[in-house]
């Protein structure tokens, strides 16, 4: 246990920031579990739609600095991929 006060004070700070990117990053899983399972049973309307709120969340947490811009654009990449290979 740290007993300077400043790093008490990272350490309920590192806290906080973690339990925040943990709640974006597990949005982002979501918002990415919803356009795979419209891709899986072939709906491209509903898929297109969960698209743009995932493309939304992502670059959101993209903007925040939970992902890197690259894994970022991977990201989207794939599910763009995904929903223009449906039939």
């Amino acid at each position: 246990m740290a007993n300077i006060k400043s790093a008490k004070k990272r350490i309920l700070v590192n806290e906080t920031k973690a339990i925040r990117n943990k709640q974006i990053k597990s949005k982002v899983k979501t918002v990415i579990k919803k356009v795979d399972a419209a891709v899986a049973t072939g709906d491209k309307d509903l898929a297109k739609t969960n698209l743009v709120v995932a493309v939304s969340e992502i670059n959101k947490a993209c903007s925040k600095g939970i992902y890197h811009k690259n894994t970022a654009a991977r990201k989207v990449s794939r599910l763009t991929k995904a929903i223009n290979n449906i039939a």
